[in-house]
């Protein structure tokens, strides 16, 4: 029996189902050309999820405590807009910085009561007599002026801060896009220029960049691969065919995740370029086998004898990888949840593409029929010939050397670090990180945060009577103790919070002068600044917190230790006391996905060898499969911490991504094995064969790909430049894994044949 017709116990039905698609060729393209066009409207109303919260599960506790924060003291989403003005303490100085701030209340979204700056905190517009007196003693004025340092005026006494307080999502008139576009037109043409950051900024440059970058790298990515597959084929409609596949597929899982109610989130932002690469992946053996076939057939039994012997590679190396992304189900974070699901539903549906597509794509019409030999093939075959014949006759130097690199990547594992500093996920040259520069080294932390503790209710209900149980000095006291303890709270590294206020510190500032109750210092500080006792202390729920700032530009470690030792220190004076904010949420995020992505990968791990188990009727083969994709991912994951790359948002599923990219080129080669041994090769003949038939197509989908991942270089966004540089190694470890590590570990394994199968089931 010839190599390239094995004795197969699939065969007949493969043939059948052959036969029955090219009968029906036209009738399949025209129903794919349908669907098509049905699923661009749908696809095109697929909308990002912006929002932080989404990346924490529902009952987390570090998101139940913000939650509640937001209900309690009305939300915490400040805009800060700085500048520099060698006159700012003088008259023409803080007019202009009242009239700068009288601009930014104009913008739609900006909660204009809230807003602070240096002119109305000195000179309040609605303070009466008394209180303009008071406030033009020079101990006073001074003593304000320290009050609002690091806050609204810098060190340097040149620097000043307006704190735009942003109204609720829901309640803006306009979308925060808008209200930040509108902020920074007005900052940017202000004289001096402005800076405007701050965490919700940061989130919303976040998700731009990531939108952005998902418009114009697919662009990009798939203009490159249109390229790199006409110089390897040097046919139109060879080139056409993977595109058309690939694209049909995201149109169709873009309409059904809208019509399911999904979206995507900044984690599934990926999601066309994994669909991408597994579905050019698929026609690229597809396009090898054919051009193989031709030499020695007419097209449609080319075609039939391709669709006999990739079929039911292609379908468990689908169906593989759909186990492996679907693992991320586990995860209590809803966004990776949604991205299993969205990529392990592409993938299927790149079967769905490829039965509608291929058949009339490959066979309707004469023109530029058939794919050409890439350039430079001999060579290439002489470089898998000659990695064939070093797997037979140097195998144990191989397996050496490939134990020594898997060693030294294993001990680049204690070197990983976890990067939670949110302004490392931007370039250097961003808006957004110049703003965060300018603003921490001139004012302080750009980092929001609180500790909040329980408070005195006012009123309450006692026995069904209203009773009064008010705020007094002592409490107020022991509230201004824990500021100061947390301003002079200072890490190993000389860090700390650069900002600590609570409401027992503007009460401190009104003079207490003979017979002043506290209530009419609440009533003066009112008239001071109206929102101060609102944003710290709600008197109905009995709530009170002291608000934080501390830089956003810290290492990971030194964030956390802090955040924690505030709460220890807090918890010192009031035992329920708790932190959090959004640089609190920031700062445990990428934990968050860690702690998934570990059960997540060792769902997907059993996942796949359950999968190869039942497709290859051994346990030991699923177990020997996943050897060559465990490889790639500890190359890259310890390679990681070799060479310092960070653990962040785009780098912390590297390891399951990894796994479901990799299994279909095993799976791809072991099938072509497979045949070969079917067809009488012994083992090392068996293994010349694939790598010149199979090996072909691993390297061509390679080298497409990874060149295609290269546009992810000039991202804004450093996550998706990091995920597109580590999926690249990721796939050249796999190549190595499959070319050079399975036929070694091949040897030592019985591998089931198609007739060894039939006689096993008869």
């Amino acid at each position: 029996m010839p190599p390239d017709s094995p004795e197969s116990e699939y065969a007949p039905r493969l043939a059948g189902l052959a036969d029955w698609l090219v009968r029906r060729r036209r009738l399949l393209l025209g129903i794919a050309i349908v669907l098509v066009l049905g699923a661009i409207h749908p696809a095109s109303l697929l909308k990002l999820d912006e929002s932080v919260e989404s990346f924490y599960a529902p009952d987390d506790p570090y998101l139940l405590e913000y939650l509640d924060s937001k209900q309690t003291f009305g939300g915490d989403e400040f805009v800060f807009v700085a500048y520099h003005d060698p006159q700012l303490l003088e008259r023409e100085g803080l007019d202009r910085v009242r009239r700068f701030a009288e601009q930014l209340n104009q913008v739609p979204g900006v909660r204009a009561e809230s807003t602070q700056c240096l002119a109305t905190t000195l000179a309040p517009p609605d303070a009466g007599f008394a209180v303009r007196m008071f406030l033009r003693f020079p101990t006073t004025h001074k003593n304000l002026i320290n009050f609002s340092r690091r806050i609204l005026i810098g060190d340097d006494n040149e620097t000043t801060g307006i704190v735009l307080r942003l109204l609720p999502e829901h309640d803006s008139p306009i979308r925060r896009t808008e209200t930040f576009r509108q902020i920074r037109e007005l900052a940017d043409s202000h004289q001096p220029r402005a800076f405007v950051t701050g965490e919700p900024v940061m989130i919303h440059d976040m998700f731009r960049y990531v939108e952005q970058d998902g418009r114009i790298l697919g662009i990009a990515t798939s203009s490159l691969l249109i390229l790199i597959i006409l110089l390897l084929f040097r046919s139109l409609r060879w080139m056409v065919l993977p595109l058309l596949l690939v694209h049909a597929a995201l149109l169709w899982t873009k309409a059904i995740l809208v019509l399911s109610g999904m979206k995507l989130s900044m984690v599934s932002s990926i999601l066309t370029s994994l669909i991408t690469i597994i579905g050019i992946a698929t026609v690229m053996h597809v396009t090898v086998r054919f051009r193989e076939l031709r030499d020695n057939r007419d097209r449609f039994a080319a075609f039939r004898q391709t669709f006999v012997d990739l079929a039911p590679a292609t379908f468990w190396s689908c169906v593989t990888t759909a186990v492996g992304f679907g693992a991320l189900l586990s995860s209590g974070i809803t966004p990776v949840r949604s991205f299993g699901t969205m990529v392990a539903l592409g993938t299927m549906l790149i079967l769905v593409a490829g039965a509608l597509v291929l058949p009339g794509g490959i066979l309707i019409g004469s023109l530029d029929a058939d794919p050409h030999r890439p350039p430079a093939e001999r060579r290439l075959l002489g470089l898998l010939s000659k990695i064939s014949h070093g797997v037979e006759h140097r195998s144990k130097l191989l397996l050496t050397l490939l134990a020594l690199l898997s060693v030294a990547a294993a001990t680049g594992l204690s070197r990983l670090r976890v990067e939670t500093d949110f302004s490392k996920n931007f370039r250097a040259n961003s808006p957004i990180i110049e703003s965060i520069h300018f603003f921490e080294d001139r004012l302080g932390g750009v980092g929001s945060w609180e500790i909040n503790f329980s408070a005195p209710i006012e009123p309450t209900k006692v026995n069904g009577q209203t009773a009064t149980q008010r705020l007094d000095f002592e409490f107020l006291e022991r509230g201004s103790s824990l500021s100061a303890e947390l301003r002079d709270l200072t890490m190993p590294d000389g860090t700390g919070p650069t900002k600590a206020v609570g409401l027992g510190d503007g009460i401190d500032f009104i003079p207490g002068l003979a017979g002043r109750s506290l209530e009419q210092k609440r009533d003066v500080l009112r008239t001071l600044q109206p929102e101060f006792e609102d944003s710290l202390y709600n008197s109905e729920t009995g709530r009170m917190r002291i608000m934080l700032r501390a830089r956003e530009q810290q290492p990971a470690e030194t964030k956390l230790q802090l955040i924690d030792r505030a709460e220890e220190v807090a918890q010192a004076e009031f035992p329920d006391a708790q932190a959090t904010g959004l640089y609190v949420l920031l700062a445990h995020l990428i934990q968050s996905l860690l702690s998934d992505q570990l059960v997540a990968f060792g769902l997907a791990a059993a996942g796949i060898l359950v999968m190869m188990t039942i497709a290859f009727r051994s346990i030991w083969v699923g177990l020997v499969m996943l050897i060559p994709n465990t490889f790639p991912i500890l190359i890259v994951i310890g390679g990681m911490g070799w060479v310092g790359v960070p653990v962040n948002i785009g780098t912390a599923m590297i390891a399951s991504v990894s796994m479901g990219l990799t299994v279909d080129s095993s799976i791809h080669y072991l099938a072509g094995y497979r045949r070969a041994r079917a067809a009488g090769l012994d083992h090392y003949a068996a293994i010349h064969q694939t790598h010149a038939g199979v090996g072909r197509a691993l390297v061509f989908a390679s080298i497409a790909l990874v060149l295609g991942f290269t546009v992810l270089s000039l991202s804004h966004f450093i996550p998706l430049i990091y995920f597109g540089v580590l999926v690249s190694v990721a796939m050249l470890g796999g190549l190595l894994g499959d070319l050079v590590l399975l036929p070694l570990l091949l040897y030592w394994v019985p591998v089931p044949l198609p007739a060894d199968i039939a006689h096993q089931t008869d």
